[in-house]
C-alpha cells in the first residue's frame, strides 16, 4: 500500500533550522515528487547554537542556511523569528502560526512530537496543535481569511527515536541524498559536531532513517503518528 500526496499541500512546522532535515525532509520531498505543494515553518532563529569561536549574527547566518536548504527542496519557507529558548505557547505565537497556515493553506501538517527532548520542540508542538484548530475559526482573526477546515496533523518522530512509538512510516529511500545535501547547508551546526554539548548531526540523521527503514523493510523511512484530534484526523 502506498500513500500518494498528489494535490495535497504539506507543511512541516519545526522549531529550528535543521530540524526539518532531521525529521521530515524526506517526506516533504516525496510529497513534492507526487505533485504536492510543500512548505516549512521555522519557529525559532537557532541563534543560541553557537560554535567555538562564536559566530557573529548567528541567527542571520542560520536563516541563510535554512533558505539554501529550502531552495534545494523546492519548499516555501516561513520564519517566525523567535529567539532560542524563548518559544512558548502564547496568544502571539498562535496568531503568528495561524497566519502562516492561512497564507499557505495546508491540507497536512507535520509537527514535533510532544515527547521530544527540546523545550522549543515541545513548545512548537503545542503551538501547532492550537493553531491547527483556530486557523479555521473566523473568530480568531489575522491578516488572512480563515481556512475552510483544519488541516490534518501528523506528529513527527523524536530525535534519536526516544520515547516515540510510530503508528506508520513513510518510505523515503529515494530521497536520502537530498536530505543529506540539505543538512550540509547548515554549516554552522555541522561545525559543532565535536563539541561535548552537541552531537554529529549527519550521523544522527542517517542512523535514524536507516533504523526506521529497517523496522519496515526499506532502505530509509521517517516515522509518524496521527494526531488523534477531532477534525484533524483523516482517512487515507
Amino acid at each position: 500500500m502506498k500513500l500518494n500526496f498528489e494535490n495535497e499541500r504539506v507543511l512541516g512546522v519545526v522549531a529550528h533550522p535543521d530540524d526539518a532535515e532531521l525529521l521530515c525532509a524526506g517526506t516533504l520531498a516525496r510529497a513534492k515528487a507526487d505533485g504536492a505543494s510543500i512548505g516549512i515553518v521555522v519557529m525559532a532563529q537557532g541563534d543560541k547554537g553557537q560554535t567555538d569561536p562564536p559566530i557573529e549574527n548567528l541567527g542571520e547566518v542560520r536563516s541563510g542556511e535554512m533558505k539554501a536548504a529550502a531552495q534545494l527542496l523546492g519548499a516555501e519557507l516561513f520564519e517566525a523569528g523567535y529567539r532560542d529558548g524563548e518559544l512558548f505557547d502564547t496568544v502571539e505565537s498562535r496568531r503568528c502560526l495561524m497566519e502562516f497556515f492561512r497564507q499557505f493553506r495546508p491540507t497536512l501538517l507535520l509537527a514535533h512530537s510532544t515527547e521530544d527532548y527540546h523545550s522549543d520542540h515541545r513548545a512548537a508542538s503545542a503551538i501547532t496543535d492550537a493553531a491547527s484548530w483556530y486557523c479555521a475559526s473566523p473568530g480568531h482573526q489575522t491578516a488572512s481569511p480563515p481556512m475552510d477546515k483544519p488541516p490534518a496533523l501528523w506528529w513527527m518522530d523524536t530525535i534519536e527515536m526516544i520515547g516515540f512509538q510510530p503508528e506508520f512510516y513513510i518510505d523515503i529511500s529515494s530521497f536520502v541524498e537530498l536530505k543529506r545535501e540539505m543538512l550540509r547547508c547548515h554549516k554552522s551546526q555541522l561545525a559543532r559536531g565535536e563539541n561535548s554539548d552537541f552531537s554529529p548531526l549527519e550521523k544522527i540523521m542517517v542512523r535514524q532513517y536507516e533504523a526506521r527503514g529497517e523496522q519496515v523493510g526499506v532502505k530509509a523511512a521517517e516515522a509518524f503518528r496521527h494526531a488523534a484530534l477531532w477534525k484533524r484526523s483523516r482517512a487515507w
